[in-house]
């Protein structure tokens, strides 16, 4: 048997690729950030050749730095930012735009006129019916048709077949096998506004309600499938970064619930062999799965650990990510201040694409530090609003939450998310789950691992984290929090 499973997990602003061995322990990570282009407010771009270029380097980084080869590879996963879409020439490879990603608003408009046409026809519930997803510019189908009418000659190029779509997983799985496997999986395809999740088909009424060409689309397998080769390896397993990391946490009952506080912050509960649709604002999505189809209900914070970038770049009152904690917990609490990051829109509950950020509750005495706590308070807020949607959906308690990704490194943010959320909060030792989770699909395809219970008994817990605040403090900060976000969605009306 070989050595290791290599995952190639291209975030929002950094790709990586990862080494994992039998016992499911990461051996060596290297990572690279890419640039974040703004062409205008509200308008997100990534140069999709610069993305191939960094994934490239961070394998060559990752086997060096483990002290490997290729040879000692037995599969590759890939797992990815999902909605993010590149159009491509078919026989040049070159992108036609830069890649218009996920948190990218400059479809709004298109999408509320969309809406009022389906609105007028009596046709409201025709793409959530068929897709579980809610009409917005954060998924796939419209960034795809504003490409093909703001590029010249590209509605016709892609008409006749010589154009390309995918997501960032498409486009990497096309560029690793040389462009013989033009192909996604299930949970990215569930992600366009065009793929139906009840026959499992791109949908023609959707393809031609966006205008879209079928020629366009890549084929759909399952996250647990052959996706072709790279350098004589096997690429065996695939699934939007969200899935893949429900997958890594092992999320794979009905009920499970994981979060992820990435670039955004993604609350995502395995639901079984059927959709559920939400009456709270939330997504019915596809989960990874290895056999029969499985779904999930999602709710998708578009700003998470994003913003405490934002302290970092932008408002430059941090110096790193973890310094946050430090200055957080140098004051006794938010000093009244609330912080909205609704940078790019809310997403659920709300789904207000219009929505910006504010900071709310200054005073003479607020301080950085002030405003940094109620920015990590913002990703608790937040992902609380989804949870308590996601129980009234459920209809039932849950028991725990499981967390990942960069943010939940951050010992206070965790356990002001369990107090507030009054639920017990659970951190594993590894929380690339997102990077796992598609080293397990991988590795399950390829013979790797033997099966899922396998994979549990790989799981090893870093932290838990329990409630410890009053029902009263509790109450007053949510009412307080609740203020803000109106006060957020009226500035904007």
């Amino acid at each position: 048997m070989k050595k290791y499973i290599m995952t190639m997990d291209e975030g929002t602003t950094s790709t990586r690729t990862i080494l994992i061995d039998h016992d499911g322990q990461i051996v060596a990570q290297y990572s690279k950030e890419f640039e974040q282009i703004f062409p205008q407010p509200g308008w997100v771009e990534h140069d999709a050749k610069e993305i191939w270029e960094a994934q490239k380097e961070t394998i060559k980084g990752v086997l060096d730095k483990a002290g490997a080869t290729l040879d000692d590879i037995e599969s590759i996963g890939i797992t990815n930012q999902r909605e993010t879409t590149v159009v491509w020439d078919k026989t040049t490879g070159e992108p036609v735009y830069n890649a218009i990603v996920w948190q990218c608003r400059r479809t709004s408009d298109m999408v509320d006129e969309l809406v009022t046409k389906l609105d007028a026809e009596g046709k409201s519930d025709l793409i959530p019916s068929k897709t579980g997803l809610k009409p917005d510019a954060y998924f796939s189908a419209t960034k795809i048709n504003w490409i093909l009418d703001h590029v010249d000659g590209a509605r016709d190029r892609a008409k006749n077949g010589e154009l390309l779509f995918g997501t960032i997983d498409t486009w990497l799985i096309w560029n690793l096998t040389g462009g013989k496997v033009h192909a996604t999986d299930y949970t990215n395809a569930s992600r366009t506004l065009l793929f139906n999740i009840h026959t499992l088909e791109w949908d023609d009424e959707l393809l031609e309600l966006f205008d879209i060409p079928r020629a366009m689309l890549p084929e759909v397998k399952k996250s647990c499938d052959d996706y072709g080769t790279y350098e004589g390896i096997q690429i065996a397993g695939v699934a939007g970064d969200q899935q893949a990391a429900m997958f890594g946490q092992c999320c794979f009952d009905k009920g499970d619930v994981k979060n992820t506080y990435g670039t955004g912050g993604f609350l995502m509960m395995n639901t079984g062999n059927k959709p559920v649709n939400s009456k709270n604002g939330l997504l019915t999505t596809m989960a990874a799965f290895t056999d029969e189809p499985e779904y999930a209900l999602e709710g998708s914070v578009f700003v998470s650990g994003a913003a405490i970038q934002w302290l970092r770049d932008e408002l430059k009152i941090i110096d790193n990510a973890p310094a946050s904690e430090e200055a957080a917990l140098s004051v006794e609490d938010s000093g009244g201040v609330y912080v909205v990051p609704a940078f790019t829109g809310l997403g659920a509950p709300y789904w207000n694409q219009d929505a910006r950020g504010m900071i709310l509750g200054l005073t003479r005495g607020t301080s950085r530090n002030h405003i940094i706590r109620a920015t990590l308070e913002s990703l608790a807020y937040q992902t609380n609003d989804v949870l308590g949607a996601m129980i009234d959906d459920l209809g039932s308690a849950i028991d725990d939450l499981k967390v990942d990704g960069g943010a939940s490194q951050n010992n206070y943010l965790v356990q002001f998310q369990s107090d507030i959320s009054k639920i017990k909060v659970v951190r594993p030792k590894h929380i690339e789950s997102t990077g796992i989770g598609a080293a397990y699909l991988a590795g399950l395809h390829s013979g790797f691992w033997k099966d899922k219970e396998e994979l549990k008994s790989h799981m090893e817990i870093d932290k838990e984290f329990s409630p410890g605040m009053s029902d009263e403090e509790v109450a007053d900060k949510i009412k307080g929090w609740n203020k803000a976000v109106e006060c957020t969605i009226r500035f904007t009306e």
